[in-house]
């Protein structure tokens, strides 16, 4: 099913130029293609210069408190646009839209529209709430809203990867975490939606999919989790690759592992968010597992899938941390030997448990240094990773033309590391055979392997 226009209404665009910053997740990404279609539908046209722009909508981010001061600082940016254009309409989505509601539409950079991770079909009627003076607010949750039958109008240029949510929202409470208070409880897309949408973009052209929810694992929709629902889009075509983020290591299961090593287009990369080493750190962190089972897991994955890659997520300096809890996780690091890795340093979220029970007690500048030191750590283990794979083979999509040189281009590998070799008579969309022949710490060089 897709959206359909009432031809008895007046559309709320009428040609009005739409332009969405979007800061944040995958999760973001694929909500401001489903606000460009919602917004399309309702006679906006969507335009990716901001100077055009007669409706600013800004996607939010609340994760950690320097993405929310981003935001801050852009909306004092807006007063210019503003100037050159009095009819110009602001607006707050997302995340941070939910979370902190009446103080942004108040004082000097206070926006005209406020809309929730749930309200995005609310949002031409707060456009015109907006146009006539008011101010356009809507930020209920849903337990039920999943945006399951809006087709998202794909933004990314290059026509090959896509994003399709399978899932909205977050039941794990995570101590430290906004996205339950956010995004609202979980719930999943119904199955088959998600294989229509992911079939549609095969068919244009698309040749990978990334399946996206907070915790992919724990999707759930009748009788289908999801080692079924990964098999259903696996099974549209081989040559269809198919990625998945996030999952919790508490939910990654045996039955996920056996249907991705029976199935070559599912891609060999999990990312799997461990936050600390240590069990005692893990228990304040209400992650629901310890260091021992975090460890089967990685086993697991190993021995289903011995060319999988494991990335994952880090907190230095959450409530309480010792230096030996930090060291636990530089231990951590060490036994898996993670490819790459998402590093940061605690910052407290407003209306969390830890915000609500557990001190900020570790000083800034020691959680500085002990980032530093997870960074440099994990810079080491990534240019270990990518020397081990020098004089592999793999099997590559082509994405783009490499940044540095046209007659070069660069895709990746199933387990995610970008290639750059050249472009000879191959283009976007490709797969090519490719033997690794350096390296660099970010990115694999390679030349092609002529059958």
């Amino acid at each position: 099913m897709e959206l359909n226009i009432n031809s008895l209404r007046p559309l709320t665009g009428d040609g009005r130029r739409l332009f969405v910053e979007t800061y944040g997740c995958q999760m973001n990404a694929g909500d401001t293609e489903i606000v460009v279609a919602i917004m399309q539908n309702e006679g906006f046209v969507y335009t990716d210069r901001i100077e055009e722009a007669d409706v600013i909508l800004i996607n939010t981010c609340s994760i950690r408190d320097n993405a929310e001061q981003r935001i801050w600082g852009r909306l004092s940016e807006m007063r210019r646009y503003r100037r050159r254009k009095p009819s110009l309409l602001v607006g707050i989505i997302g995340c941070m839209a939910e979370r902190l509601k009446e103080r942004l539409v108040e004082g000097e950079n206070g926006v005209d529209i406020v809309a929730g991770p749930d309200s995005y079909r609310d949002l031409p009627r707060l456009v015109r709430e907006a146009g006539s003076g008011g101010k356009g607010v809507n930020v209920l949750l849903s337990s039920e809203e999943t945006y399951a039958e809006i087709a998202p109008v794909r933004l990314d240029k290059n026509g090959v990867s896509a994003f399709i949510a399978i899932m909205r929202g977050c039941n794990n409470y995570c101590s430290y975490c906004v996205v339950p208070y956010t995004r609202g409880i979980e719930r999943s897309r119904d199955p088959q939606t998600i294989v229509a949408e992911a079939r549609s973009l095969f068919e244009n052209g698309y040749r990978e999919v990334t399946l996206l929810g907070q915790n992919v694992n724990s999707y759930s929709f009748g009788e289908v989790g999801f080692p079924d629902l990964i098999r259903m889009v696996a099974e549209i075509s081989p040559l269809l690759r198919v990625r998945f983020a996030t999952s919790h290591p508490k939910d990654i299961s045996d039955r996920l592992l056996e249907t991705m090593a029976s199935m070559s287009n599912v891609c060999r990369a999990i990312h799997l968010p461990a936050q600390s080493g240590a069990t005692s750190m893990l228990a304040r962190m209400n992650r629901k597992y310890t260091r021992e089972w975090y460890l089967g897991r990685v086993e697991a994955i190993r021995r289903y899938m011995p060319d999988c890659a494991i990335t994952t997520d880090l907190i230095a300096g959450f409530s309480g941390e010792t230096e030996e809890e930090h060291e636990q996780t530089l231990s951590l690091m060490r036994e898996v030997g993670y490819e790459f890795a998402y590093m940061f340093k605690y910052s407290e979220r407003p209306g969390t448990f830890a915000q609500r029970h557990l001190p900020d007690d570790v000083p800034d500048e020691v959680k500085t240094a002990r980032l530093q030191q997870i960074i440099e750590l994990q810079n080491e283990l990534s240019e270990q990773s990518n020397r081990r794979d020098v004089g592999r083979e793999f099997e590559i999509l082509v994405e783009g033309v490499s940044k540095r040189r046209d007659d070069q281009l660069f895709g990746r590998t199933s387990q995610n590391k970008v290639v750059v070799f050249d472009r000879g008579t191959h283009r976007v969309g490709d797969y090519v055979r490719v033997r690794v022949t350096g390296c660099t710490s970010a990115t694999l060089l390679g030349e092609e392997i002529f059958q």
